[in-house]
């Protein structure tokens, strides 16, 4: 599988970079592919291409704030998630790619 996904949350600093990280370990160890994008303090970092999304399998989104640039997702399985349920269990929202 390869997946692309956005963290973010309210302040833009440690959940949403806590959400990435689980995520990422998360799908290594199933063997996957993942490229996150995390929209912080800083604004957008590790930016997702329309190369990746073409390539994407699933998308996952954070729902904790209003995102920027989700309509580049159109047409992809779209799976949404809280950063909190991330951070805690990221095998949630990888096993929806799979349903």
């Amino acid at each position: 599988m390869n997946i692309v996904a956005i963290t973010a949350c309210p302040s833009g600093v440690a959940h949403t970079y806590m959400a990435a990280e689980s995520l990422e370990q998360a799908a290594i160890a199933r063997g996957w592919t993942i490229k996150v994008e995390t929209q912080g303090a800083l604004g957008a970092e590790n930016e997702i291409s329309a190369d990746d999304v073409a390539r994407a399998d699933a998308v996952i989104l954070t729902t904790d704030i209003e995102l920027n640039g989700t309509a580049r997702f159109e047409g992809k399985k779209v799976i949404q998630s809280t950063v909190k349920r991330l951070v805690v269990n990221p095998s949630e929202a990888l096993d929806a790619v799979e349903a």
